[in-house]
């Protein structure tokens, strides 16, 4: 059969790649296992109770949870009566669930738990259109999902017709972006939209075969890892359902041979390895720092010469073996996207033969533009790989990435104004600043967060953000400026690596609040930003800081759930901290 509606590719799967592990997650301690056969029947019961409970083709239903089995059995029932999904991030606040569930129109909404239950009953209370919540979980007072399922066969003729109905270009759910600004806009996908993107990641995969394993934890709501998802699938790859929490354990039990994430986690992946390097004694240190600057160097598409390689491959299995060991032994790629990758970070993970390849794209576009791929010469450091299948890409004059191809979206919900700003005569504004050469795309920074100083001078925050980060002592780091002499940086360290370095360096760090104003501190901070300035012009290097005593995080509404900064709304949590920056200047 043909995949051209996102529902086809459980029924594709059954036809040519049919698994007993289809989807899978743990339950206490054993993993709990459903067959393709099993996703499909239990899809179909819910569709039909949503037929019996009065859903119509073009309905919305509001989808809350984390990554489970029951996500998309939730998704393919609603997909294939013709209804519309609404993925929502489980994280997210009353105030956006209402605003959400009110612009979408949703008349019913699945949701995980008691929390999200209370969270989304609280949200809808003002909402006329949303008739009723399910919760995956057990919950008292609350209808579980299983009670709307009922007989496929009492409504396969109605099912069936409605299937037969839909068409690749008619819309399949309305995607809110996290909004690093303001409310979120409603992004309108179709069948086809995804399907493309699916595709065309699928050709990149290609040493990937039937009964391979996925873990999946980056968030289903978003369209990176729903895309992923449905390219899981139609490959006929195990998928494991795990959080973050408990990835390095689901590693360990699944040996996973491929995953996605943010370049957020890898960072911390990685911070914590240089860590365990620094614990060690004697000539397992000096062994582990020696492999590390060798990762450093590597590039996969130079030949840095015989002796480096001996040295790499020494390496390799002296070193860098373990940490592909801590990933399962399995591991034959890492796709990394949503945000900007640390080129050192792809160095040393390639030269550890995982390589990492580097996937771009945006919610509005399906959402993957381009993708590296791991064959010689398809991967290019600093670079987001080649374009995907159909897609086209073009560099305004203002140096802004414009995009065209089937994944381009129809438009934000109810939104004509804003849609008219970004999308014209099939192509799309992405909002990034990138070049495209020699068919490869790179992205050097967001237009919207490019300032200028006083001086006019522009300045590109994340690539300088993204360089300070190599700090072990730098958690999260924002580099602010507009308008003034010269560029500041708001600081989160990372407090266990100081509390570490003040414990050797007799420096007294027993609170957060001794190591903020610990003089043997800020003078370690002093030294490690004259380090990293020297990698930007006079112009563009941070000349204060301030160290902050509070980390950064989605509840407290500095990140989108996606691990990106929301500037705006540091900028306006610490706007006196940033005032001090400049107030004596003139």
């Amino acid at each position: 059969m043909e995949i051209t509606r996102l529902f086809d590719v459980i029924p594709y799967q059954l036809e040519n790649y049919p698994t007993d592990k289809c989807l899978s997650i743990k339950n206490g301690n054993e993993w709990k296992s459903y067959s393709t056969q099993d996703v499909i029947d239990e899809a179909n019961k819910l569709s039909a109770g949503l037929i019996k409970k009065g859903i119509k083709p073009g309905d919305k239903v509001a989808l809350v949870s984390f990554n489970r089995p029951e996500w998309i059995f939730v998704d393919m029932a609603i997909e294939q009566i013709g209804a519309i999904s609404i993925p929502l991030y489980p994280n997210i606040t009353v105030k956006d669930y209402y605003y959400t569930i009110e612009q979408s129109g949703a008349k019913l909404a699945f949701v995980e738990g008691k929390d999200l239950f209370d969270k989304v009953s609280e949200a809808i209370v003002d909402t006329p259109t949303c008739e009723a919540i399910y919760t995956f979980d057990k919950v008292d007072d609350a209808n579980h999902w299983s009670s709307i399922q009922t007989d496929y066969e009492s409504e396969a003729e109605e099912i069936e017709k409605r299937k037969a109905a839909i068409k690749p270009d008619d819309l399949a759910t309305i995607i809110y972006t996290s909004g690093t600004t303001g409310f979120p806009k409603g992004v309108m996908l179709t069948h086809r939209n995804i399907l493309s993107n699916s595709e065309g990641v699928a050709e990149r995969f290609n040493a990937i075969e039937s009964g391979y394993r996925a873990l999946s934890f980056l968030p289903l709501c978003h369209i990176f890892e729903r895309t992923a998802s449905y390219t899981h699938m139609r490959l006929g790859v195990e998928v494991y359902f795990t959080s973050i929490e408990t990835i390095g354990e689901a590693m360990k039990e699944i040996k996973p041979h491929y995953f996605a994430t943010v370049p957020r986690l890898l960072e911390k992946v990685y911070d914590k390895i240089v860590k365990k390097g620094y614990d060690l004694t004697g000539v397992k240190k000096n062994l582990f720092f020696w492999a590390l600057k060798l990762g450093e160097k590597y590039d996969p598409n130079k030949d840095n010469g015989w002796w480096y390689n001996k040295q790499l491959k020494l390496a390799n299995k002296l070193i860098f073996s373990k940490w592909r060991e801590a990933l399962g032994g399995n591991i034959l790629f890492i796709i990394s996207g949503a945000a900007a990758l640390q080129p050192r970070l792809a160095r040393v993970f390639w030269a550890a033969q995982i390589p990492l390849l580097e996937a771009y794209g945006l919610t509005e576009t399906s959402p993957g533009i381009s993708f590296s791929k791991i064959e010689p010469g398809g991967y290019r450091l600093g670079c987001v790989g080649p374009l995907l299948k159909d897609v086209k890409v073009r560099i305004a004059d203002d140096g802004e990435i414009q995009v065209a191809g089937p994944g381009i979206m129809q438009g934000y919900y109810k939104l004509p104004e804003q849609t008219a700003e970004v999308l014209k005569d099939g192509w799309f504004n992405t909002g990034d600043i990138g070049e495209y050469k020699d068919g490869f795309l790179k992205i050097t920074d967001r237009k919207k967060e490019i300032f200028k100083t006083s001086g006019g001078k522009y300045i590109a925050p994340q690539q300088m953000e993204n360089k300070f980060k190599e700090s072990m002592y730098i958690e999260q780091i924002m580099v602010v400026g507009e308008s003034q002499k010269h560029p500041a940086a708001l600081i989160v360290p990372d407090y266990e690596s100081v509390a570490e370095w003040c414990k050797i360096h007799h420096s007294s760090c027993a609170t957060i609040e001794e190591m903020l104003k610990s003089e043997k501190v800020r003078a370690k901070f002093d030294k490690e930003m004259a380090h990293y300035n020297k990698e930007f012009a006079n112009y563009e290097q941070v000349k204060k800081y301030t160290l902050m005593a509070e980390a950064w995080s989605i509840e407290g509404g500095e990140l989108t759930p996606t691990l990106k900064l929301k500037r705006k709304n540091i900028l306006a949590k610490y706007k006196t901290e940033v005032a001090d920056f400049y107030k004596e200047e003139v």
